[in-house]
Order: structure tokens, then sequence, then C-alpha cells
């Protein structure tokens, strides 16, 4: 008498995982810390690459500018109502000597100096100082070339520094021997956190894609 063949079911089947010991289907999911601590530091990082992306706009923005700096003229007659913000400017104007501060950068030799600008309340203007050009008797040009922009607005190199200086809120600044061409390093730094984010949030997608059976 012949026998019936016996149907053997595959392992990922329906029959297969009903099969399973009941037992066995009634233990908790295995603890996965790296799982956990792998997705923590993807979602950190997309954070930190968005939020740098945007603390460089605007020194990416600028980089973008062409043509000739735009001529103001008298810097002691600028007025914020009628500026542009993260323009390529020129002006000429003296310096106040009084409230003018001295500062540095790590990693950099020379110094800068930040003054406002004589019978102005609102427009201040930076100017790098060589190092071997530092001392008490140097003399700050009277003409400017450079990146206007509001002190809020100037990027995190510049944080913190209008509230060391004693500058108002609303007040300018006037970033002198920074052009257009001079910070087309931040181009790459936006592309590169860019990177970062797209590919971390790709990665998030795929680790908490619910997997499919069969």
């Amino acid at each position: 008498m012949a026998r019936t063949p016996e149907t053997i079911e595959a392992p990922g089947s329906a029959a297969a995982r009903t099969a399973l010991d009941p037992e066995l289907s009634a233990l908790p999911r295995p603890r996965r810390p790296g799982r956990t601590l792998t997705l923590a530091a993807m979602l950190l990082t997309v954070v930190a690459a968005c939020f740098m992306s945007f603390a460089l706009r605007g020194e990416a923005l600028y980089a973008l500018q062409s043509g000739p700096p735009t001529r103001l003229g008298n810097l002691s007659f600028f007025d914020p109502a009628h500026a542009k913000p993260n323009t390529w400017v020129q002006g000429e104007a003296a310096l106040a000597h009084a409230g003018a501060v001295r500062y540095q950068r790590p990693l950099e030799g020379d110094s800068y100096r930040l003054a406002r600008v004589a019978d102005s309340a609102h427009l201040w203007v930076q100017v790098r100082v060589p190092s071997e050009m530092e001392g008490p008797h140097f003399v700050p040009p009277n003409s400017f070339v450079g990146r206007l922009v509001p002190v809020a607005e100037a990027g995190l190199r510049y944080r913190g520094l209008g509230e060391s200086a004693g500058m108002a809120a609303n007040a300018w600044l006037l970033i002198d021997g920074e052009a257009p061409q001079s910070t087309r390093w931040s181009l790459g730094l936006l592309a590169l956190f860019a990177g970062f984010a797209a590919f971390n949030v790709y990665g998030l997608f795929r680790l908490l894609r619910p997997i499919r059976d069969g």
C-alpha cells in the first residue's frame, strides 16, 4: 500500500510559524542595547548636521555673491533701515577709540580690533591686525571693504562677540577684508554636513523600517 508523502513546511511559512513552541513565543524580545545606541547616535548626528548647516547659511550665501562691492560712502551716515544684510560693501570712516576691543582666535597669529564707527551708534568695524603690526601705536585704516551683516546674524565665528564688546542687539558689523571668495570654505562644509544628515536619515529609515516576513 502506497504511503502518502509528508508535506515539509518551509521554515518561513505561515504553517511553520504556527507550529512554533508557544513557550518560546511567550518569551520577551531580547534586549538590543547596541541597536538603541546606534539609533541614538545617528539621530544626534542628523540634528547636529542640520544645526551646523543652518548656522553656516549666512557665509554660504555670501560666498555666492559676485561683482564689485557696493559703495556706501561715509559710514558715519550709515542707516540700518536702508542697509541690505550679508552684502559685500566698501566705505570710509574714522573709528572711535573709546570702547574698542582687541581679541584673538585660537590657532591664529594675527589679532583683531573691533571698534565703533565714529558718529554712528549702529555700525562697528572689525579690522584684522597682522602680528608684525601689533602694538600700542597701531593706526587703523579709514577705508574698509568687507562683509556687512547684523551682528546677530554674523554666524558661529562671531557668537558672543556683541555681548563682549557691549554692542547693542540691533548693531551691525562690517568685517573688513572678508570678500565672498574668502568664505567659499563654507560651501564645502555645508555640503559635508548635508551629506552627513542625508546618510544618517537613510540609515534610520532602513533600521526602523518594519521587516516583512515571507
